[in-house]
């Protein structure tokens, strides 16, 4: 049998075994896949704070420690989305669900085979591909994978509000969408949602009034309305009045949610929302900020208020669009200075002119503005990046 041939076998293998594959046992099943191969591999997971890169323990095996994303060639292989050869004779491999960054393996090839060798290479690449598949369909089924990614308990909120998100990445070969919320353990009213159907992408950033519990439920009550009014054909004007009846059918204490809505053609460019009393997204073209989104202004949703009108612009290609909650840009300093707009658009910036994917731009982000802020608040921090640009996906796949 070729060396291919043996790969597409042990592909086969695993798909056969993940049928009825209970979630912590899915380290061993790709190492029993992998035996006639004499390859084997140790699965990581980025953990829900992306700091580290967590193995998933398996039985008979002892268990590495975690490996810090910023500061090792194991961190570089998992934020730039690219397989590496290490020093220690092991190749490192990322493993995404489609454009969804989950974690990376650690392969130790046969004895005498180079780990920069082709064929390693592409049938680990394969094989990482296809993990990155079977560890997303098992999430539901058990425990042991999410607690493979957590280093402290989940409060109710936040566990509520994860289960309710789509994928944290996703890419097609016109646009790629990224997202990231902080604090991931306790995160609360904040939110986002996006959809592909035919040349539209919707997307959706937004924030429940108040913390904690009572702000998820106000926001999953609007983010089920949303999708709901979207899914039976509603117009984007109609959605955010969908909103606005379900909030007020359920609570009449005046709660609402901030929010912007939108719709791209990704054919076109063409980029119609309505931002009911959200933060402007900023509009990032060849790596400068060139513009707030300061149109179709309407109430915040929940509220008995007329509605505004739709705002309308066209994207160049390759212009990124940078959403975001107050959180980011009113995040405090020790000394009670703002983060401010301002230095969010100058770090985005200088990230996006040094090519990174859009997802690790945002994780970047992510920790500027939890450094900034330390321990002086815990509001919600939500950022959304989308790339309207044929190489966005280019660059968040292996």
């Amino acid at each position: 049998m070729s060396a291919t041939a043996a790969w597409h076998a042990a592909l086969a293998d695993l798909i056969s075994r993940s049928h009825r594959l209970p979630p912590d046992r899915l380290p061993a099943a790709v190492n029993a896949a992998l035996r006639p191969l004499d390859v084997t591999v140790t699965t990581y997971v980025v953990d829900v704070e992306q700091e580290l890169l967590r193995p998933l323990p398996e039985p008979g095996r002892p268990t590495p420690d975690p490996l810090p994303i910023d500061t090792s060639l194991p961190g570089r292989v998992y934020t730039e989305v690219r397989a590496r050869p290490g020093q220690d004779g092991r190749l490192w491999v990322p493993v995404v669900n489609g454009t969804d960054r989950l974690g990376l393996l650690a392969v130790v090839p046969p004895a005498g085979v180079d780990p920069a060798d082709g064929t390693l290479r592409e049938g680990c690449l394969a094989m990482a591909g296809l993990i990155g598949h079977v560890l997303t369909s098992k999430l539901p089924y058990g425990d042991a994978l999410h607690q493979a990614r957590r280093a402290a308990p989940m409060a109710v909120s936040a566990e509520l509000l994860w289960q309710l998100l789509p994928p944290l990445t996703f890419a097609t070969d016109r646009v790629a969408v990224s997202a990231i919320l902080e604090p991931c353990y306790a995160v609360g009213g904040d939110a986002f949602d996006y959809a592909l159907n035919g040349e539209t992408l919707a997307l959706a950033i937004l924030d429940g009034v108040g913390h904690g519990l009572p702000a998820t439920l106000t926001t999953s009550v609007a983010l089920a309305a949303l999708r709901a009014a979207r899914r039976s054909g509603t117009e984007l004007a109609e959605r955010g009045a969908a909103v606005d009846a379900a909030l007020r059918s359920q609570w009449t204490d005046g709660r609402f949610v901030t929010a912007v809505l939108l719709d791209l053609d990704v054919h076109s460019g063409r980029l119609r929302y309505v931002n009911a009393g959200h933060p402007a997204p900023v509009v990032l073209r060849r790596g400068r900020a060139v513009r707030a989104l300061t149109g179709g202004r309407r109430p915040p949703l929940g509220l008995n208020l007329p509605s505004g009108e739709v705002g309308e612009i066209r994207l160049e290609p390759g212009d990124r669009l940078l959403l975001h909650t107050d959180g980011v840009t009113e995040a405090r300093d020790a000394a009670g200075e703002e983060f401010g707009l301002p230095r969010l658009a100058d770090l985005a910036e200088r990230h996006i002119r040094s090519g990174l994917p859009a997802p690790e731009t945002l994780r970047r982000l992510s920790r500027a503005v939890a450094e900034y802020r330390g321990t002086a608040s815990r509001d919600d921090a939500t950022m959304v990046l989308v790339e309207w640009s044929e190489r966005a996906a280019a660059r968040v796949e292996p």
